[in-house]
């Protein structure tokens, strides 16, 4: 035996370790949310902290990148993160269309200037 998983034992175990962990927390708070009403201070507390740690994480990456973000140009990045607010908001409030906008300008920028990055 060569001491690897075959592939259908490397997806059971994926599913195992990776996705009923967090499923069962979903499943919880879906139950648990069924009594908080709409608009209440927990769910604006909640909402804040969620915003806040989305703020934090952009600002690393924008500001202290690790891996092959970090041989981008700041400004690269900050043109990014701008056009991907602006695919945000002229594609009614879509998230996916940020992430796509921001995604599209960074690889193109790279593409554009011929940076390498290296991937390890």
């Amino acid at each position: 035996m060569s001491g690897t998983l075959s592939e259908g034992a490397a997806l059971l175990l994926v599913v195992l370790v990776g996705f009923l962990p967090t499923e069962i927390w979903r499943s919880l708070a879906v139950l648990a949310g069924r009594n908080i009403e709409d608009g209440s201070p927990f769910l604006r507390w909640v909402q804040a902290v969620a915003t806040a740690l989305l703020a934090a994480v952009v600002a690393r990456l924008l500001f202290a990148p690790a891996g092959a973000l970090a041989a981008v140009p700041l400004a690269l990045r900050l043109a990014a993160v701008a056009g991907g607010v602006a695919g945000f908001v002229l594609v009614r409030r879509s998230v996916f269309a940020g992430v796509l906008a921001g995604e599209l300008i960074l690889i193109g920028a790279i593409l554009a200037e011929g940076l390498t990055v290296a991937t390890h």
